[in-house]
C-alpha cells in the first residue's frame, strides 16, 4: 500500500514540475489527449450509427 502512495505523490510532483517548467509542451499534451478523447468518441457514433441503420 506504501508503493502506491509513493508512486502517485512521485507522479504528482512530476506533473507539477513540468506544468511549471514547459507550460507549452503540457497544454500541447493535454490538448492532444482531449482530441484523441473526442476522435474515439467520435469513432464510437460512427459505428453505432452504421450497426443501428
Amino acid at each position: 500500500m506504501q508503493v502506491k502512495k509513493v508512486i502517485t505523490y512521485v507522479l504528482v510532483a512530476f506533473v507539477v514540475f513540468y506544468l511549471f517548467t514547459r507550460p507549452a509542451q503540457a497544454a500541447a499534451a493535454v490538448n492532444g489527449v482531449f482530441n484523441g478523447i473526442v476522435q474515439g468518441a467520435n469513432q464510437l457514433a460512427v459505428f453505432f450509427t452504421n450497426v443501428l441503420t
